[in-house]
């Protein structure tokens, strides 16, 4: 690929400057300013005054690691109608960095906010943001979730009456808490707006046939029974049913009443703490013909707008305390900083030295991703490593190198002579008694630690249930001759217990305990759970292991599938989970590391749903949605440290056609984007949070690379943030966008939206546009740039692309590098560029 050089871009303005002409000007609306230590603090938000130039009384800290999760400023806001507001945050950030807070209106959460650093602790930025509010009183809180960075001060928050009439609120309709069109849809379920009344964006039809169905992510606080509403319509005349499902296990049939408007039913389910699923499905012996609108969950919490809900609370190493040494920042592809996230580690090279981070929230478990040296063979060292809580050594964790450290060119070796090393980051587990919120953890190398230093890039921690018992109509693989926790081959056992579950319409039940096979089990149509992700395990050998999956009806949820895989060998190595999952098939709470890919998903799958799923340290890509593949999602889930794409959707022979990636949180491909989307009809890449790629790397590509069917329909590429993405192509010398659009082997010209598009520190172009073909039909819509060390824009191509609301700041080389011409139609909004 080619570099770029410059020209200059036109801008359509005549039509925008008659409208002007003929509209009176608006009436300038008052500004309030609200202090934030008058307003109300929780979660160890403090009033402080040890910086300059605050206003009022002082400025709000207390946004540390050790508060994460907790820390709050709520403010109390009047309005005398209910609209768009515009706000501006003023607030301090002398870390360097650009930081994160989560906004919050009347209890709900509205997105993150990206806070760049604008120099030290004495300098105050603003942040502007369109918030709307109801009538009257009104609370905004500033809030430090476990999906964001803090580490900043607060002074005040400037409220004006009426937001810029040309920047409308991009924020959904205020429904009920968990919207049934927002959930999954498949076996004839789809989104409908003929019913009027309904309280989000739409509702939930077409339970006409049997296995319609439709599924609703929820989160609660505490595991038991909880009371749920379901808000429907059924105007048939006669009382109509579905049968409920929770977590993938039927639980009942619900009755639905029928009556005019909307119309409220209730249940009482068994749900766990955190995420949950909860199902309506048309089945045999069912009635259906009703409309679902949405539901509400007694000890509901908010689920994230961006990004994965997940169990655990994270810790980034270099913010917690040491003694040890801080590395990086340093995106150098090969150096070990390039590799952590955030760009930054800390290192334990003596004996004594630790770092150490204090619980947000009790805990009694932790995953530490670290990287220890290699051997000269490359196969990889084991070494102990000490952790301790409140000064009481626990335990040593055992880590090892032997999944890690890879060489010479792709698709890479393990062998040191082909130099080039890489993949130096490897995660470890462990439970541990019970340890409350406050309690110092230490990661210590004693002298017992035998490595010669060990990289700590980050912790996570979480409360671990108990271990799930066996659910009704489903056969133990114990009672097939498997045995937990010893070195004998159980495939053939679990085989057996497959076709004897098949045989009688049953499930199979693996019971908690680490179960080794050396091929991988066959599915069809049969459901395999589990005692939980931290009890159950199934374990692969040499690079073989796993499940595959043929036909309808598949399940697979509730454990770890740990592979045996320490390089990349597409022919010879097995997957965690592909396969033909045909209709109606669900997989979810299942963990997945050390296989080659994640998940393949492959052709003949139609309505397939993936959530709560965990892929760590994979060799290939994290989930391939690939060929013709129709009507799934991979939804609420979190995935790091994969061999290539995070995730991807390849249309190769045949189109992936009304797929999504959702909510979920991807980070650290070693090669290529957090998200790649390979042609296709009317694909989604929406709600996600997307960070730290390294090489040969995008964000977010669109792209016809690798010779797909090109795209038709609409791409939707909407509500997502990436944060220090991009990355460097060796192989042709070029610097890639954190989005990038890439008309490669076939022009783009279906459309393709990208909306409410937060791009933070992008390391190169925040946004690349190539490569001489034609890319039309391209939407950009609320894009804010924050941060680049190229252009924010750069085109090399063909075509045209809308531009509305996209505005930069920090872009290193300039605004736009415009090389071919390229046609940016410019509406409202736009600046710095």
């Amino acid at each position: 690929m080619h570099r770029k050089a410059r020209i200059l871009l036109s801008t359509i303005v005549l039509a925008l400057v008659g409208a002007m002409i003929a509209v009176a000007p608006p009436a300038v609306a008052a500004t309030t300013t609200y202090q934030a230590e008058s307003a109300a603090l929780s979660g160890g938000a403090i009033v402080d005054t040890g910086h300059t130039g605050y206003t009022g009384s002082g400025f709000v800290g207390g946004y540390t690691d050790a508060n994460k999760g907790n820390t709050a400023t709520t403010f109390t806001v009047s309005a005398a109608a209910a609209g768009p507001r515009a706000f501006s945050l003023r607030y301090a950030n002398g870390t360097g960095a650009t930081m994160s807070l989560s906004i919050y209106v009347n209890g709900t959460r509205i997105r993150q906010t990206v806070l760049p650093s604008p120099g030290d602790w004495n300098t105050w930025a603003t942040k502007a943001e369109t918030l709307t509010l109801r009538a009257g009183s009104n609370t905004v809180a500033y809030r430090f979730d476990t999906t964001d960075l803090g580490n900043v001060n607060l002074d005040n928050i400037a409220v004006t009456g009426a937001s810029d009439p040309t920047d409308p609120p991009t924020d959904p309709p205020v429904g009920l808490p968990y919207q049934m069109e927002t959930g999954f849809l498949s076996g004839g379920a789809i989104v409908a707006t003929a019913v009027g009344g309904f309280s989000g964006t739409g509702y939930a039809s077409g339970f006409t046939t049997v296995g319609a169905r439709a599924i609703r992510t929820v989160n609660v606080a505490s595991a038991g029974n909880a009371v749920t509403t379901l808000r429907y319509s059924n105007t048939t005349g006669g009382a109509k049913t579905l049968s409920t499902y929770v977590n993938g296990l039927k639980t009942g049939q619900i009755t639905l009443p029928a009556g005019s408007g909307w119309l409220t039913a209730t249940q009482t389910l068994p749900l766990r703490a955190g995420l949950n699923l909860i199902g309506y499905q048309y089945d045999a012996g069912d009635t259906g013909g009703v409309a679902l609108d949405g539901l509400s969950v007694a000890g509901d919490l908010t689920l994230n707008t961006r990004g994965a809900t997940v169990p655990y609370t994270e810790y980034e190493a270099e913010n917690g305390s040491t003694n040890a040494t801080v590395i990086g920042p340093d995106r150098t592809y090969l150096t070990l900083a390039s590799e952590a996230s955030g760009r930054r580690a800390v290192r334990l090279d003596s004996t004594g030295e630790y770092v150490q981070i204090t619980l947000a929230k009790p805990a009694n478990s932790i995953v530490v991703r670290y990287s220890i040296p290699d051997n000269a063979a490359g196969t990889g060292i084991t070494a102990p490593l000490a952790l301790y809580a409140g000064g009481t050594k626990l335990q040593d964790l055992s880590l090892s190198s032997a999944y890690s450290w890879v060489y010479g060119e792709y698709p890479y070796g393990n062998d040191p002579a082909g130099g080039k090393p890489h993949h130096f980051f490897d995660e470890v587990r462990a439970q541990f008694p019970a340890q409350p919120a406050g309690t110092v953890l230490k990661l210590q190398k004693d002298a017992s630690s035998t490595a010669a230093s060990y990289v700590i890039d980050l912790v996570d921690t979480e409360q671990v249930a108990p271990a799930l018992t066996a659910p009704a109509g489903h056969l133990s693989i114990t009672g097939y001759g498997a045995v937990a926790d010893d070195a004998g081959d159980d495939t053939a056992a679990i085989n057996s217990a497959v076709a004897a579950a098949r045989a009688q319409g049953r499930g199979v039940w693996i019971p908690a305990g680490t179960f080794v096979i050396n091929a991988r089990v066959n599915l069809a149509g049969v459901s395999v759970r589990g005692a939980g992700q931290w009890h159950t395990t199934v374990r692969g050998t040499s690079g073989k292991g796993g499940f595959f999956a043929t036909g309808s009806g598949v399940q697979i949820a509730d454990l770890t599938i740990s592979g045996d895989v320490r390089y990349r060998d597409d022919a010879n190595f097995d997957a965690g989970i592909e396969g033909n999952f045909g209709s109606g098939s669900l997989v979810h709470n299942v963990w997945m590391e050390h296989v080659k890919v994640g998940m393949w998903i492959d052709s003949g799958t139609d309505g397939l749903y993936v959530a709560g799923v965990r892929i760590r340290d994979t060799f290939a890509d994290g989930v391939n949605i690939h060929a013709n593949v129709r009507n799934t999602r991979f939804d609420q889930s979190a995935v790091r440290n994969t061999g290539d794409d995070g995730l991807a959707m390849f249309s190769q022979g045949s189109p992936v056609t009304n797929c999504a990636f959702t909510f979920n949180t991807v980070s650290l491909p070693l090669l290529a984007n957090t998200v790649g989307v390979y042609g296709g009809n009317g694909n989604r890449v929406e709600d996600n949070l997307l960070s730290d790629t390294v090489t040969g790397s995008s964000g977010i590509a669109i792209s016809t690379r690798f010779s797909p069917v090109p795209f038709s329909g609409t791409t939707s590429v909407q509500r997502n943030t990436l944060t220090r993405t991009g990355g460097f192509e060796p192989n042709w010398g070029a610097q890639l966008g954190a989005l990038w659009i890439y008309a490669d082997t076939a022009d783009i010209t279906a459309p393709v939206l990208v909306k409410d598009l937060t791009i933070v520190d992008s390391t190169y172009q925040a946004i690349l546009l190539s490569y001489q073909k034609t890319i039309t039909n391209l939407t950009l819509d609320h894009i804010a740039v924050s941060g680049a060390g190229g252009y924010a824009i750069e085109a090399n191509a063909a075509g045209s692309a809308t531009a509305n609301h996209v505005t930069v700041t920090g872009a290193a080389s300039g605004g736009l590098n415009n090389l071919t011409g390229y046609a940016f139609v410019r509406g409202q909004g736009n600046s710095g560029w």
